[in-house]
């Protein structure tokens, strides 16, 4: 479970970063945010969630007129002309946690993102203040560039601006000028949703990317169960699943127990009088945030459906 809305401002409170809040409906693009905080004092941005062919992944913030060419990108990068690509939906979710609609640096918050690299558009330090998304598209906040920075640098990541616009050309005398900023590793996604269909060969075992060892207590569960346990929430995190309601309900009643066990274990030895109170208050605060964010997952999934059937190629530039 990624950062919320919520705990990202108290975050940036805690790190006495003053930023000012907009709320707004959920918006997809630059021009519908444009229409509830563009004639305010700040700069809108666009961000972009890329990946190359060995499965690194990449944030690119930038000033919402400058000019993006993935292509010229790439070579600076070092990874070729087509080395950069749009990240796959199901990245939003195992990756830096946030729904459709909602990439920008704070992302970064989430300790699945740390592997991804965040270039930053030199003329975002040119601006009094710039407009983000908060972890979510339902209000844009104002910042400054050396606020950003200060956010950036508690969560371990050195910003980096770079010039987005620069053709450099990439030669024998003059290598790739951004290929320091290229993840050392790269980040295995599970496999998507299998659909049904007559089976084509050995079954292939989803890769989660949690390697660390999930602890039950109190509960015994085979490594069968487990497994498909474990494959569930891979699965039901994507954005694919939100467009499901089974799936949706699944997720639902999956947090519920989770919180509910969660509850009865640290309150069990307290006075069984007061057990179903306190149980209460635990379940409305800490299921509350979670079902929050599967339901702003499943309202921008529908919100998304029109939008996404008028746009069936991905131009690669902006």
């Amino acid at each position: 479970m990624g950062y919320t809305k919520e705990q990202l401002l108290s975050l940036l409170q805690e790190l006495k970063i003053e930023c000012s809040q907009y709320e707004h409906p959920v918006v997809l693009t630059v021009e519908e945010q444009a229409k509830h905080v563009g004639h305010m004092n700040g700069a809108l941005t666009k961000n972009l969630f890329l990946k190359d062919k060995k499965q690194r992944f990449y944030i690119v913030s930038a000033l919402a007129e400058t000019k993006v060419d993935l292509k010229v990108l790439s070579q600076r990068l070092g990874l070729g002309k087509g080395g950069l690509r749009m990240a796959p939906d199901e990245a939003l979710a195992e990756i830096i946690q946030v729904p459709l609609g909602c990439v920008t640096p704070f992302a970064l918050v989430n300790e699945s993102a740390r592997n991804v690299s965040l270039l930053l558009d030199q003329k975002l330090k040119t601006q009094e203040c710039c407009f983000f998304h908060p972890l979510s598209n339902d209000m844009s906040i104002a910042l400054n560039s050396h606020d950003l920075d200060k956010f950036l640098s508690s969560v371990g990541k050195t910003p980096a601006y770079v010039d987005l616009e620069a053709d450099s050309t990439i030669g024998k005398d003059q290598p790739p000028d951004l290929a320091g900023l290229v993840p050392l590793g790269a980040t295995v996604l599970p496999n998507p949703p299998e659909n049904k269909a007559p089976s084509q060969g050995p079954e292939k075992t989803p890769i989660s990317v949690n390697n660390k060892p999930t602890v039950v207590t109190g509960i015994s569960v085979k490594s069968s169960d487990a497994s498909e346990k474990e494959k569930s929430r891979a699965t039901a995190n994507s954005p694919i699943a939100f467009a499901d309601p089974e799936k949706f309900v699944e997720e639902i009643l999956e947090k519920t127990v989770s919180t509910a066990l969660s509850g009865i274990k640290q309150h069990i030895e307290k006075d069984p009088e007061q057990l179903s109170i306190t149980l209460s208050n635990h379940m409305r605060k800490q299921l509350g945030v979670q079902l929050k964010f599967i339901a702003t997952m499943f309202k921008n999934t529908a919100y998304t459906e029109g939008f996404r059937a008028g746009n069936h190629s991905q131009p690669n530039k902006w």
